[in-house]
């Protein structure tokens, strides 16, 4: 279920863009409805509609997400604060400029985020934030947890990699595919790869 909740901007961004492939009229209708206030010029081209649409209905959800969570006096994981800050970020350039460049950066400046936020807390600040996430659910051994948050850092890296290569390589229609099919199928490929690697490693609870 909260794989789910944390896909939930996204899949409305793959929706909402796809709508607008279809509708892309409509879609410029839209912004230039709701967006034009917030559009360099004022206006967005048929073409550009699309990506611009797709970015504020994420930006929207990222905001709910949150606003979700306060509203049940749950915590919000300060990774989610982060995202929100970035999307509002890069997609208010991509909406401001009409540029979709600014918003093909936000999945690589994310993840490269994670991946520093886990070497940096290792090594400056003595902390593993794999092993303050997971450690109710798996006992490992010390340099077990060390290799293991290390190679989510990494993991993070070569994900910031590939989506620049993506987003700059193929088409904007391509790179929102794989924003959600290709992304959550790497991710889950690796959790499974980690979880039979660790499966040597794992301690029964005392």
């Amino acid at each position: 279920m909260k794989f789910l909740f944390d896909l939930f901007p996204v899949i409305l961004f793959f929706a909402m863009f796809k709508w607008g492939e279809g509708h892309p009229e409509a879609a410029q209708g839209l912004v230039q409805q709701y967006l034009s206030g917030l559009v360099s010029g004022g206006a967005a081209t048929v073409s550009q509609a699309p990506i611009m649409l797709a970015t504020a209905v994420a930006i929207v959800a990222t905001i709910a997400q949150i606003g979700y969570l306060l509203m049940r006096g749950k915590k919000v994981d300060v990774m989610l604060w982060v995202s929100l800050a970035i999307i509002t970020l890069f997609g208010g350039a991509t909406i401001y400029f009409h540029n979709e460049t600014f918003i093909k950066w936000k999945p690589t400046v994310l993840y490269w985020c994670f991946g520093a936020a886990l070497v940096i807390s290792q090594f400056a600040l003595n902390k593993n934030l794999i092993r303050l996430m997971m450690q109710k659910q798996l006992v490992l051994p010390d340099p077990v947890w060390q290799k293991l948050n290390l190679s989510w850092a990494a993991f993070f890296g070569a994900m910031g990699l590939v989506n620049l290569y993506i987003a700059f390589n193929f088409s904007t229609a391509f790179w929102v595919n794989f924003k959600l099919f290709g992304f959550t199928g790497l991710m889950l490929a690796f959790v499974i790869a980690q979880s039979l690697l660790l499966s040597r490693h794992v301690k029964d609870p005392q």
